[in-house]
């Protein structure tokens, strides 16, 4: 399979057949993954998993995250490749035990006896009206414990790209998909993709935005309107959070001078706060100006579709923090010559 034009669900429905064709021994579970709507879950990605594998190794569960979660911990420690679909990332929070206290800790506290091959896909983030319980960017919360690895996809080639290394992993992983890009198209290659290598989205000279998944959408858009005025932004989406490919991020602030971290999670405790921090700590010769971050407002995310959409960073914010920036830059440079 090569270069097929596919929807992120469909990208990653794909990787599951092919993963399990691969792997006779890949087990995967979650509420509803053979019966909801078109019988594969909520949004489809488990579809025709049960009538071509098999109910023993498709299996759906009783509702309820602590027992899936504890459930595929035990199963993937003794030895068995294991997926589990939580519905939506909010209610991981119902089985983080299992997850922080068991998952991440194993291989450290029995010396590397044994390997901990867990995939957790859920969905998260806001946009299609779900509202506070079940909108939710979680992916700091995953990315700060030590043991876990955290993937978020923003293409249906990263999607597929990134699940097959997921699943490929000795390391438990939390593979956090996007609602609201379910049903973006792209080319999907086929190809595993390595955690920790950032892709550059859009390449550029004057500004590096760091961003992923949805954030991602509206750094392309602010970024057309800064190209209209002769400011050419860089986009960086890191594809996983852990491990951080920052790397990449510090090659491009070395050309650029400038950076912008934009998530849709809430701003305060942010992710975007670590990208700041390591680029103030071990970049700071290379910036022009303090680095800015966009993060949303720090509230429960509304039901109402205008306030949804309200408390997430917007594109004249993202293209407003880059024109002070280049002002910035455009004095400081006046200064010197006179």
């Amino acid at each position: 399979m090569a270069n097929q034009n596919l929807t992120t669900w469909r990208s990653l429905n794909l990787a599951l057949h092919d993963a399990f064709s691969e792997d006779p021994r890949l087990l995967i579970m979650g509420e509803d993954i053979t019966t909801w709507g078109t019988g594969g879950g909520i949004y489809g990605v488990t579809r025709k998993l049960a009538s071509s594998f098999g109910r023993s190794r498709v299996r759906d569960t009783p509702i309820s995250e602590e027992v899936i979660l504890a459930a595929g911990v035990g199963a993937a420690m003794t030895g068995t490749p294991t997926i589990v679909e939580i519905m939506y990332s909010d209610f991981t929070l119902l089985g983080l035990d299992a997850l922080i206290n068991q998952a991440a800790k194993a291989r450290y506290m029995f010396g590397g006896q044994f390997k901990v091959p867990l995939v957790v896909r859920t969905n998260g983030g806001s946009g299609i009206g779900k509202a506070a319980q079940h909108s939710q960017s979680l992916e700091t919360l995953f990315a700060h414990i030590p043991g876990l690895e955290v993937a978020v996809p923003a293409t249906p080639d990263d999607a597929y790209g990134l699940l097959r290394s997921a699943i490929a992993s000795p390391n438990p992983t939390i593979f956090l998909e996007h609602k609201d890009l379910y049903f973006d198209k792209g080319p999907v290659s086929g190809a595993a993709i390595p955690f920790g290598v950032a892709r550059i989205a859009r390449p550029g000279q004057h500004v590096t935005l760091v961003a992923t998944q949805r954030a991602l959408r509206w750094c392309h858009e602010a970024a057309n309107e800064l190209s209209a005025q002769g400011i050419e932004a860089e986009i960086v989406d890191p594809r996983t959070l852990h491990p951080l490919d920052f790397e990449a991020v510090r090659r491009s602030i070395q050309k650029t001078r400038n950076l912008v971290v934009v998530h849709e999670a809430v701003q305060d405790f942010g992710w975007g706060a670590e990208i700041i921090a390591r680029a103030a700590t071990e970049c700071w010769q290379h910036l022009d100006n303090a680095p800015a971050r966009l993060g949303a407002a720090r509230t429960p995310v509304p039901y109402s579709a205008a306030l949804e959409a309200a408390i997430v960073p917007q594109v004249h914010e993202i293209v407003e923090t880059v024109q002070r920036m280049r002002a910035i830059n455009i004095d400081a440079e006046l200064t010197a010559r006179n």
